[in-house]
This record gives structure tokens, sequence and C-alpha cells, in this order.
């Protein structure tokens, strides 16, 4: 287990390397790999753990009964996963989470939280702090997914989930965690429709991109085409 890439995360953050080796062996810290493609938590199951990505990603998505399929968000290094459900432990996950990517993950029993409440070690104190603010970020990231799909128009969805990437970064070129397909799921979108519009905006001189590598133009907010 890399100690120093751990201590970085942002639940571990204000911990002593004494507080967060106590925290590694209250949470039954454990490290797993998983293949592209390979389910981590499938919807319907229960656990009272959450998942660091150490290294890849991952993606939160769906799947109806008629088979289709919806990402809600995607997790890559650094970020974090499961840990509402961790903290509740016996709730059945509506979610299913994937490696979009080979993987490392630190699976956190996070649960163990909830425990021994009477013993507010620090090493406690900052855990539930950082995982409340963890938990925020989360919420916000699916709050702006509702942002992005209420749009009627194809082109009003895909602004308003490039734009988010501006204001977040502050940059007009960067790169998005979706594939074609995985950004229409996103954007609750067909794939052809998506793409067609795509060269269509580009036509338009307002993007440019090239597979998952974008670039707004000005024109995007001189003339507010959106």
């Amino acid at each position: 287990m890399e100690i120093n890439k751990i201590k970085d995360a942002l639940i571990f953050k204000g911990m002593s390397e004494c507080e967060l080796t106590t925290a590694l062996e209250s949470l039954n810290a454990v490290e797993k790999k998983f293949k592209k493609g390979s389910t981590i938590f499938l919807a319907g199951s229960t656990s009272d753990c959450m998942g660091l990505v150490l290294d890849g990603g991952v993606t939160i998505g769906n799947n109806d009964i008629e088979g289709n399929k919806t990402i809600l968000s995607h997790v890559g290094q650094g970020g974090f996963f499961a840990e509402n459900y961790g903290l509740l432990g016996d709730e059945p996950m509506l979610v299913d989470v994937v490696a979009d990517s080979d993987c490392r993950i630190l699976f956190l029993r996070i649960g163990n939280v909830r425990r021994n409440l009477s013993d507010m070690a620090g090493w406690r104190v900052k855990l539930i702090s950082n995982l409340l603010i963890i938990s925020a970020h989360n919420n916000l990231a699916l709050s702006c997914r509702c942002f992005h799909t209420a749009p009627k128009t194809i082109r009003g969805r895909v602004f308003s989930y490039l734009n988010s990437i501006f204001l977040q970064t502050g940059k007009r070129e960067f790169d998005i965690p979706f594939n074609r397909q995985q950004m229409a799921d996103y954007l609750n979108l067909e794939r052809t429709a998506l793409s067609k519009e795509l060269r269509k905006m580009k036509d338009d001189g307002l993007i440019d991109f090239w597979k998952n590598h974008f670039v707004l133009k000005q024109e995007l907010y001189d003339k507010k085409s959106w």
C-alpha cells in the first residue's frame, strides 16, 4: 500500500502519519485491482465500504429493465465513490460501479466510523469532517448532471456540459473523461444524434474536437449561441 499516495487523498487531509496508520487499520483498508470493464459494485448489492481510486477510473451508472444505460458520473484518480452507501451499510445500491480502465481501488470500511462514537480520537474527527466535504462534492456532481440533461435540445445539453468544465478548469481546451458512447449516456442522448450535433457545432465554428479532446471557440461566448 502506497502511503505517500494515500496520505494526499482528501479523506485523510490534516492527519499525521500516525493518525493515518490508525485510520487505515480502523477502516480495514484493502487494495484491489480491476480490469477494464469489471463490475466493482452491482446495483442491488449492499456494502459498508467506500472506494478511493488510486489509479485509473470508474464510471457510475444505471441500467434500466429495458437495457437503457445512463451514466451518472466518472470518478478518476484520487476520487471517491459509494461513500453514502458505505456509511449506511444496508442500503441497496441503485447504481453499478464499473472499471473504466484497468484500475486500483482502496476500499475503506467506512461503516466502521459509526461504531464507538464515544471515541472521538483526532483521526476520527478529521475523517468525518473530510467525509462531509467528499459527500458535498459528489452531490454537486450529480446536481450538475441534472443541469446538463435539462435543456430540450442536444446542443443545449452539450453546451451545458462543456461550459461546466470550462468554469471548473478555467480552460477552453481540455479532455473529458468520456468516450462518445459514454458522453451520450451521460447526457441522456442517442450516440448517433450526439455525434451529428457535434459535427454541426464544429462546422458552425463553435467547438473543435478530436475523440475526447475539446476546444471551445471564442464565438461560444461572444454570440451566446446556446
